[in-house]
């Protein structure tokens, strides 16, 4: 499990909630979270497809797991695609997490893009964003 940068000890309380296909909606402290397996999980929100939206969302079928993978851009799109073709990449889940955490002053939450299980059984997480759209400490709000 991957630490966050400049997040120390017991003041950033991190919690999951997910879809379990099996268990259905789930919420739970990140440390209890390590066996999880994300790959499996239903999408936390809904892709859609508004008229006139400036990006472009769909759904990849991805080889690597035979099933569709949600995209909100052309840019994740291109990673779905790139992690489809890594032959060490065994899963793959879009939107599979809320991650919530409280700033001091209000409860915050973030959808990361992906969930990537290795076929070493190590896993990460992926947010794609454009360079210029990357706040600095997006956890110090």
């Amino acid at each position: 499990m991957a630490v966050l940068a400049g997040m120390e000890g017991p003041r950033l309380h991190l919690e999951l909630s997910y879809v379990d296909a099996v268990h259905g909606p789930q919420r739970r402290p990140l440390g209890e979270c390590v066996t999880a397996r994300f790959e499996h999980v239903v999408p936390v929100r809904p892709f859609r497809w508004p008229r006139g939206q400036k990006s472009f969302a769909g759904w990849y079928w991805a080889a690597t797991t035979q099933q569709h993978v949600g995209f909100e851009s052309w840019l994740e799109r291109d990673r779905i695609l790139l992690m489809d073709f890594d032959p060490t990449v065994e899963g793959l889940a879009s939107q599979p997490f809320w991650l919530h955490w409280h700033d001091g002053a209000r409860e915050r939450r973030h959808t990361p893009d992906y969930f990537v299980r290795r076929t070493d059984g190590s896993a990460v997480v992926v947010d794609v964003r454009h360079d210029e759209r990357i706040e600095p400490n997006v956890f110090d709000r």
